[in-house]
């Protein structure tokens, strides 16, 4: 399984947005530590938004921050809402058929391990992500290029 950059941005988005909890931050200074187009990371951000995972403020003294605690933010729940397709291989897809529907025990394992993969994720929140000793190493990686 490999997940798309949308997902891997919005990881992004979020954890950023967790270690800058006390402030208001901006799509550009987002865009501008991770080396991501700006115009991009708007169409991640309008959808994180609809997801409820942040809020927008426009204007002066506008910008973005986490719609809810940290904790409250599942991982599990944000690949989803980002992932279009979490179809492992053709025959997962709706519509799609194959002779050896009924026989084949490969969906089956599939299955089984896209299952445990979301399982894991559905185990962990932002605040995972965020808990010391990996958030001072997130945070001086993202502040050495400040």
């Amino acid at each position: 399984m490999r997940l798309t950059l949308h997902t891997d941005y919005a990881l992004r988005v979020l954890l950023y947005l967790g270690l800058n909890q006390s402030r208001r931050v901006s799509i550009r200074e987002i865009a501008e530590r991770y080396g991501i187009s700006e115009n991009h990371l708007v169409k991640i951000v309008h959808r994180l938004g609809q997801g409820g995972f942040v809020t927008t403020m426009r204007g002066r003294g506008g910008g973005l921050v986490l719609a809810r605690a940290p904790a409250e933010i599942n991982i599990g729940d944000l690949v989803r809402f980002t992932e279009e397709d979490m179809a492992l291989v053709a025959c997962f897809q709706t519509g799609q058929s194959c002779v050896l529907t009924g026989v084949c025990r490969l969906q089956g394992v599939l299955g089984d391990a896209l299952g445990a993969f979301m399982a894991v994720l559905d185990s962990r929140t932002l605040a995972d992500l965020l808990t010391s000793p990996e958030r001072e190493a997130l945070t001086k990686r993202l502040n050495m290029s400040h």
